[in-house]
């Protein structure tokens, strides 16, 4: 369906968004709709947008929405989430549109039957596409390099080539005329059209120095490599019943070479459901349970729940171990009932009634749905509420409340309150936020029972849970109207508004009695805080890009080990202003390195296919201790610009760990981008919805988990799985074994072609540069197709420095990897040495045994034909034996390989070399009884063990000296190994507990609530059509441990 701006769409339920609309009007009371956004910010908490109230009575009137009119005035399309301003002008009438009257392409419409909206932004206007990142082909930085390699060999091929050419007309000039009596040159052939010939012989003959099976071979070892990681039982995840996924079969070495990591929070780190674990309530603790000795006992799955049989209306998932909770709340404990008949008053949640009955809420923070879910299972149901009235079920019955105000929350005030009358008549206002905020307003007379509150915070806070205070306060009638009248004058002034609420909310939030504090877990999924901790010993830098509020992220920072109370400091970025952000990132790195110099150390260089490529590569500062950094949405937009981006990531790089808060789905491609372009270092980003696509795309390798937001982040990746945690399996083991096997295999290939192509060289200054080959003509055909292609294929299939469990105990056997340690432009230098030393090994030895000698009956043995043999004889055997000395890991599969090869070289040449064959085929199979002849003397196999002593003796030499004077990880692990055989459990830092420093945490969405919304005079009882049960802040059973390694 062609969509364009101005049409009006019917969107029904569970369908998508398919442009940035106008709601105009809905099916539900007040013209709500409900979308869910996760396709966009990654959150799964369903939001509520409303439309204008006179567009909202047009209904579902197709006449009367089809003769619609007005006049639409906003923004230029842009890719700010958050932020819509525009204008609705009708009949001269204007009426202000913000983002709650946009619904946004990529939402879906949830539990709302019908809705109607005019198209502003459609195609690539839209703020799905303004965030959405450009698609590119990845390739690996082994493919680059290899490409780079195969260009300089086709140019050392042409020198060669040129050299030969040249020596064969020296050649021709000075002694060629002696043999013209034996073998007459062609008419009109001379000097330079013979050397000419000779040339592209030469070319014909020496071609294999040019791997063209290279790239055949490699596309066969990434393909099997990829099974692998498919076949990984330990990567599978069974509640999901999701294995891994290769998405991209040419990545698999690149893995191996991973140092940022840029990662998603909800969804990927958390599995964002929110669970009540524990409270204090006037002083006592709950939720901990312990043993006659006062120790904690630790709760799993065995432990038992609290059964709550005797509350009706309680949510059957819902968890909880600390039976004397319940016990007090049933024996009629002020305190405890006051605490939960605040959590059932005090929020914004909407009930949604089913028609079966059934009770679900819906909160605009998992975390308050959580807290509601909380107070209904021990007693105090809320059922409804209007825009007069909260109805609350408080231990089986039915209590209704008027309310009289909201003082709703937002990102300064770190607050909410409620004020409301109970049946008696009496007034209480109740609030929640955070503990710094609360105890700001708190009565003096809760000083002490505060210090016990705190202690308890600091225990909460240091398990890695949200916290929250709650207190009331009773209010005096008179004093409430009084207030109330001047609060309705205050909210609907025009000018400074916002600044005269914000004067009545200080005045009445004062003087308030301490309740008590609630703790609310944001669950990780299982394993994550190991996973960091070993990716973190391979020198892998994590950054956390996300959508998600400052508090939030910097405590699941703190659950996750990525940030730790022993780090020097915690850098919060939060200005509004260029030049603020500025001034805030030079005093974080001044103080991380004081004598750092001012202006970055770039080095600007040349690189990639013919040094076409301009690169910048960013120096680090060096800095002493471990740092963090925390900055937010509003900040980085101001910090990625062209004057402070290279600021931002000198600053950042110096830090261990880096959070970005409320980012757009572009942002986080940008934050690739720019640690891509200057820090020339493989990156890989993980995530789990449709929000994290553009970051996927930009990285050199993208990680999708397939978890509650949607299957775009799988789609748009190159692999995939359920779990955060295999994360570290997939980069430690398969990634390194991957990257270890492509560079032995590479190095290996150029060292056997290239030893087999010099021999040609060496053996050109004794043939007149005449372009003969050395070897038989069908062992050149059949060398790199039968002979050798099979045992190293095997080694680059099955080898491994050492098993799984040892690559996960120690994770520094990764560090060679972002190094690009095994295969470099040095390595192949080498390679290309020793390819020179074997190929004179293999070349000189065989013709000085065989110089002037004779067999055991005295016949000539020194003939060309006799030499080819046990110079390719030697080759094969030769190279063999680099083979078996660069192979670690010995399986059934290698040795028939090798063996095999052996065995079909010896066969074919015993059958090529037969009479019977020469008979058939005279002239294509020349060497007549050559094999028999030959290999039945002595003297070849002492020559061919000679050879082969020769050849493999100094490299067993040199590396016997370097493992004994430069031994590497490597070598010290594989060492260990061979002693103990298996290895000992993955050894983790243990959770660092918290104190009150950084306990700032709350459970609130870090956006306005819904407290116009449900203070709205429009408001109706019974917004209860809905048909589906969201599922945000529902308690799940975590798996009782994570799965072994």
């Amino acid at each position: 369906m062609n969509v364009q701006v101005g049409d009006i769409v019917k969107l029904e339920n569970n369908q998508f968004v398919t442009a940035d609309l106008l709601l105009l009007s809905s099916s539900e009371p007040l013209n709500v709709v409900y979308v869910k956004t996760a396709e966009l910010d990654g959150e799964t908490n369903l939001k509520v947008k409303q439309a204008l109230t006179f567009t909202g009575e047009m209904g579902d009137d197709v006449q009367r929405l089809a003769g619609f009119n007005g006049e639409i005035k906003c923004e230029p399309p842009n890719n700010r989430l958050e932020i819509f301003k525009g204008t609705l002008t009708v009949d001269g009438q204007m009426y202000s549109l913000d983002n709650d009257r946009m619904l946004l392409r990529g939402c879906m419409l949830k539990n709302t039957e019908w809705c109607f909206g005019l198209v502003v932004f459609g195609g690539p206007d839209t703020k799905l596409m303004q965030n959405s990142g450009k698609t590119t082909f990845k390739r690996t930085s082994v493919d680059h390099l290899m490409n780079l390699l195969v260009l300089c060999i086709f140019v050392f091929l042409l020198s060669m080539c040129s050299v030969l050419a040249v020596g064969h007309s020296v050649w021709e000039t000075t002694d060629g005329s002696v043999f013209t009596a034996f073998l007459p040159s062609e008419p009109g052939v001379d000097s330079p059209l013979s050397s000419f010939l000779c040339f592209w012989s030469y070319m014909i003959l020496l071609n294999t120095v040019v791997p063209m099976s290279l790239f055949v071979s490699v596309e066969i070892i990434r393909l099997v490599n990829s099974f692998y990681i498919d076949w990984d039982r330990k990567m599978y995840y069974p509640k999901s019943d999701t294995p891994a996924q290769v998405r991209t079969t040419t990545l698999n070495e690149e893995l191996g070479q991973i140092k940022y990591i840029f990662s998603d929070k909800t969804g990927t780190l958390t599995q964002n459901i929110m669970t009540f674990n524990k409270c204090s309530i006037n002083g006592k603790r709950y939720g901990e349970l312990l043993d006659l000795t006062g120790q904690r006992i630790e709760i799993t799955e065995k432990t038992p729940r609290v059964d709550f049989s005797w509350n009706q209306q309680a949510d059957p998932k819902f968890i909880f171990h600390d039976h004397s909770l319940a016990d007090n709340v049933r024996e009629g404990d002020w305190e405890v009932q006051a605490f939960f008949r605040l959590l059932a008053l005090c929020h914004t949640v909407m009930p949604e009634g089913k028609k079966d009955g059934e009770l679900y809420y819906q909160a605009q923070s998992p975390d308050e749905g959580a807290l509601v879910t909380a107070a209904r299972n021990f007693g105090f149901v809320f059922r409804s509420r209007t825009p007069e009235t909260i109805t609350v079920v408080e231990m089986g019955e039915r209590v209704v409340y008027e309310l009289l105000a909201v003082l709703d929350f937002n990102n300064i005030r770190k607050r909410m309150s409620v004020i409301v009358r109970n049946p008696e008549g009496k007034l209480t206002l109740y609030c929640k936020g955070a503990d710094t905020i609360i105890y700001e307003r708190l009565h003096t007379s809760c000083n002490e029972l505060m210090g016990v509150t705190t202690r308890h915070l600091n225990e909460y806070a240091g398990d890695g849970l949200r916290t929250l205070v709650l207190a009331y306060k009773d209010l005096d009638e008179r004093y409430v109207n009084d207030w109330l009248q001047r609060h309705h004058e205050a909210s609907t002034t025009i000018e400074e508004r916002d600044e005269k609420l914000h004067e009545l909310y200080e005045e009445i939030e004062k003087d308030l009695l301490l309740l008590g504090a609630t703790a609310v877990e944001d669950k990780l999924q299982d394993g994550v805080p190991q996973t960091i901790e070993q990716l973190a010993k391979a020198d892998i830098k994590i950054w956390v890009l996300t959508g998600d509020k400052q508090e939030t992220a910097e405590n699941i920072g703190y659950s996750c080990n990525m940030l730790r109370e022993d780090m020097k400091d915690v850098f919060i970025v939060s200005a509004n202003t260029a030049d603020g952000v500025k001034e805030e990132l030079r005093n974080a790195r001044r103080k991380m390195c004081p004598t750092a110099a001012e202006e970055p150390n770039v080095t600007k260089a040349r690189a990639g296919l013919f040094w076409l490529e301009k690169t910048e590569t960013l120096h680090d500062d060096r800095v002493n201790g471990e740092y963090a950094l925390v900055i937010n949405g509003h900040s980085l937009a101001f910090a990625l610009e062209k004057d402070l981006a290279l600021e931002l990531l000198r600053t950042a790089c110096m830090c261990q760990t880096v959070i970005c808060c409320r980012v757009t789905p572009l942002q986080k491609a940008q934050v690739v981008q720019l640690v891509k372009k200057y820090k020339q270092a493989v990156t890989l980003a993980i995530g789990d919805g449709a929000n994290d696509v553009s970051m996927i795309k930009a990285a050199h390798i993208g990680v999708g988990i397939s978890g509650q937001e949607g299957m775009q982040a799988v789609l748009s990746s190159d692999f995939s799985f359920a779990q955060f945690r295999y994360l570290q399996r997939l980069l430690l083991v398969h990634g390194r074994w991957s990257y270890l096997r492509m560079c032995k295999f590479l190095q290996y290939f150029f060292y056997k072609n290239f030893t087999f192509t010099f021999v040609h060289v060496w053996y050109a200054f004794f043939s007149g540069f005449s372009a003969q080959t050395v070897y038989d003509q069908w062992f050149v055909s059949m060398y790199n197709v039968f002979y050798t292609v099979l045992p190293v294929v095997g080694m680059s299939l099955f080898d491994q420095d050492v098993n799984d469990g040892w690559s996960l105990q120690y994770p520094q056997l990764y560090l060679p990897g972002p190094l690009n340690s095994y295969f470099n432009k040095k390595s192949m230098v080498w390679c290309l040495i020793h390819s020179c030393y074997s190929s004179l090994v293999v070349f000189f030895i065989p013709w000085a045994a065989l110089h002037d000698t004779v067999a055991d009956d005295g016949k000539d043995i020194a003939d060309y034909q006799s030499f080819a043999l046990v110079a390719q004889t030697c080759l094969l055997v030769v190279v063999n034996i680099q083979l078996c000395l660069d192979t670690h890991y010995w399986t059934a599969v290698n040795q028939s390989f090798m063996w095999g090869s052996l065995i079909v070289y010896l066969a074919t040449t015993f059958a090529m070399h037969s009479n019977d064959m020469f008979s058939i085929f005279t002239s294509v199979f020349p060497f007549i009884g050559t094999a028999r002849n030959s290999l039945r003397q002595p003297n070849v196999w002492l020559t061919i063990f000679l050879t082969c002593l020769l050849c493999g003796l100094p490299v067993l030499a040199f590396r016997f000296i370097i493992i004994q004077l430069r031994p590497t990880i490597n070598d010290k692990v594989r060492y260990k190994a061979r002693k103990e055989g298996l290895p000992g459990p993955v050894p983790c830092r243990s959770s660092v507990r918290r104190v009150g420093a950084r306990r700032s945490s709350y459970a609130f969405s870090h956006t306005k609530g819904y407290g116009d919304l449900v203070t709205s005079q429009r408001f109706k009882n019974g917004l209860g059509k809905q048909t589906e049960q969201p599922q945000f802040y529902r308690p799940i059973t975590r798996e009782s441990e994570l799965q072994p390694q």
